[in-house]
């Protein structure tokens, strides 16, 4: 308990987070993302036709609450939801100005589009990269115009741009730990703020705003419902934050258990072999030939299937032209409404072909 209530009795020498506390933080928001995206996948898998519209705009969604969540905690804490929940703040760079609660408007703007317009830019780039790269796997190129082009070349420098990144990164922490820099990201620098530990004042200050939200006095319309539209928006920004407080925990676990490098794990441990076809749907050679010849058409085409090709979400066979066309423009199955990617497509050798 000492420990954690350190950083309330912090002077001026050691108001700046250690190394570890400003990594800890950032991770924080990291695994929230990814959790969240794949619980809103089981909800599409399960109903498809209520929650599929979650899953192909879940980045949209989520930058809408991120954008909630980050300006309630920068207006009354000075601080995103991460750096609050680790007892930091944010506050100005400059050297020699105090580290005071509170945040300029043009440093408060600036660090709410930071925080959320620039993952959200990242995401919507590495799932581009992503699309990009199943197109060249599986040898299909559709006709495209100049400025789709010209996008696929601005999508192929992202990976160099990334690794730069990165790197700058990398550096900057390197300063960070030695003492020669005083923010540890480069957003931070952009931002023109820094992190500092949270101390009694601070608390203070931060139980008085809380307390302090008043209706207008004077009763105009506009102002109350100006008013009504805060008090609402910092009811949601507050239960998200409730949630996340309680739910962190759980969602860095469901982060770890469902990344990249524990899927092997994974795999292991909860697959089954796949059972064999139930016999009342084997078809009875003879006996009705024309539901047999429909059996064999692409249910998109209608016609006779070629190069015969299944969704490993639905099960149904189609051409393969015709079903990778469909996924990639819908991200779907077309029969069932499965959301569904390229690399769900599994080609078929059929003994007469």
């Amino acid at each position: 308990m000492a420990g954690a209530g350190a950083h309330l009795t912090s002077t001026a020498v050691n108001e700046q987070p250690s190394i570890f506390e400003v990594l800890a933080q950032e991770s924080l928001m990291e695994a929230v993302r990814p959790a969240l995206r794949h619980a809103v996948k089981v909800l599409a898998e399960s109903n498809p036709s209520r929650f599929g519209v979650l899953w192909r705009h879940f980045n949209e969604l989520y930058l809408l609450l991120d954008v909630v969540l980050q300006n309630h905690f920068l207006s009354r804490c000075s601080a995103s939801f991460s750096e609050n929940f680790y007892g930091l703040k944010r506050v100005s760079g400059g050297r020699g100005l105090p580290a005071r609660l509170g945040l300029r408007r043009s440093s408060r703007w600036r660090s709410l589009l930071l925080l959320c317009l620039v993952p959200y830019l990242r995401a919507k780039l590495e799932a581009t990269l992503a699309r990009q790269r199943e197109e060249e796997d599986f040898s299909i190129r559709l006709a495209q115009s100049r400025n789709q082009r010209l996008y696929r070349a601005a999508v192929a420098a992202y990976p160099y741009v990334s690794s730069a990144w990165r790197a700058w990164t990398f550096c900057q922490q390197l300063l960070f730990v030695f003492g020669v820099s005083r923010t540890h990201s480069p957003l931070l620098w952009l931002a023109n703020v820094r992190l500092a530990r949270l101390n009694a004042q601070d608390l203070r200050e931060m139980e008085r705003k809380a307390s302090s939200t008043q209706p207008p006095a004077d009763g105009r319309l506009v102002q109350r419902a100006w008013w009504l539209m805060s008090q609402a928006t910092r009811g949601v920004a507050v239960s998200l934050s409730s949630s996340l407080s309680v739910g962190v925990f759980f969602l860095q676990f469901l982060e770890w258990w469902y990344s990249s490098e524990n899927q092997s794990t994974v795999k292991t441990v909860t697959s089954l072999p796949a059972p064999p076809p139930p016999l009342h749907l084997q078809e009875e050679r003879g006996e009705d030939g024309q539901a047999a010849a429909d059996k064999k058409n692409c249910p998109l085409c209608r016609t006779l299937r070629t190069n015969s090709t299944a969704l490993s979400t639905s099960g149904f066979v189609f051409c393969y032209r015709c079903i990778y066309a469909y996924v990639k423009a819908n991200r779907r199955c077309p029969l069932t409404g499965f959301p569904t990617e390229p690399q769900h497509l599994i080609k078929l050798y059929e003994p007469e072909s």
